[in-house]
């Protein structure tokens, strides 16, 4: 096989791309949409990006597992389905069916498994419950989980920011208000796993990961980073070799994802980080 330089965010340096573990695939992973209206060009930027790799993988005799996942469960698609009166299933599909229209018109080709968030449900638990046994995540005074950021003392290598930063800034990475008092959490840093059913998710509820302190499922929904971790552990395993997305990503989403993973799987992660810069228009 042939060997692909490409840049590592997390060396911040250019590097071979790992060699397939002994008897296995390159395990490529990739967050995809959040299913919730059209992906703009910008999102297919990303993911043009990552077929032109895949073929290229293909081409150079690597033999490739590219797993690419679909969002469809989070507060977008929960506001988006009850504002069109669909049920959740219904509003996410039309989105999901128009995505991969668009994939199709650009002749991409398809990754070879897309898992969605709302087939995963059981994974995210398991990952949570784990969490949760080991310290690593509480119960927050709303009854939601929260992964406790100071329990892992690598969080923040991705993104290479400073710790005592997080801990007061009033904006996140996007611009938006960070609003520590929204969830009752121990630091501004921590992050929802599980977030406690609320009125306004209508009819979108599982029985989740249960409250150490009651033994009683907590009923609610995943948090957006913990989806990411429960697929890419469950159809690549615990460590793979490249997790690619956009750069707006690499904080928080993937410095969440990293935080999670190693703390609830044990070991190491993504063994290369790949992330295509915004398009400017």
């Amino acid at each position: 096989m042939s060997q692909i330089q490409l840049y590592d965010t997390l060396t911040r340096s250019l590097r071979e791309l790992p060699r397939p573990l002994e008897g296995k695939s390159f395990g490529m992973y990739l967050c995809g949409p959040t299913v919730y209206g059209p992906a703009h060009i910008g999102n297919f930027r990303t993911m043009l990006t990552l077929d032109v790799l895949y073929r290229s993988l293909k081409a150079l005799g690597y033999p490739v597992k590219f797993v690419r996942n679909i969002t469809d469960v989070d507060d977008k698609t929960i506001r988006g389905s009850r504002a069109s009166g669909q049920s959740l299933e219904a509003f996410t599909g039309e989105w999901t069916r128009k995505f991969h229209e668009d994939c199709s018109a650009l002749n991409m080709l398809s990754p070879d498994v897309e898992p969605r968030a709302t087939t995963h449900i059981r994974e995210q638990v398991q990952l949570a419950e784990s969490l949760l046994a080991k310290g690593h995540a509480y119960v927050g005074g709303d009854g939601s989980v929260y992964f406790r950021v100071n329990s892992f003392s690598a969080y923040g290598q991705l993104s290479h920011f400073d710790r005592e930063a997080l801990r007061t800034q009033e904006t996140n990475s996007a611009g938006a208000l960070n609003l520590s008092d929204e969830y009752e959490r121990d630091s501004v840093a921590d992050f929802a796993l599980w977030k406690a059913y609320k009125p306004e998710d209508g009819d979108v509820c599982w029985e989740g990961p249960k409250d150490p302190a009651t033994g009683k499922a907590i009923r609610g929904r995943p948090g957006w980073h913990l989806e990411c971790s429960a697929k890419s552990h469950t159809h690549l395993g615990q460590e793979f070799d490249l997790h690619a997305g956009g750069e707006d990503l690499i904080f928080p989403h993937h410095e969440n994802e990293i935080a999670q993973s190693c703390c609830g799987y044990g070991g190491s992660f993504a063994r290369h980080w790949m992330h295509v810069v915004h398009l400017l228009v």
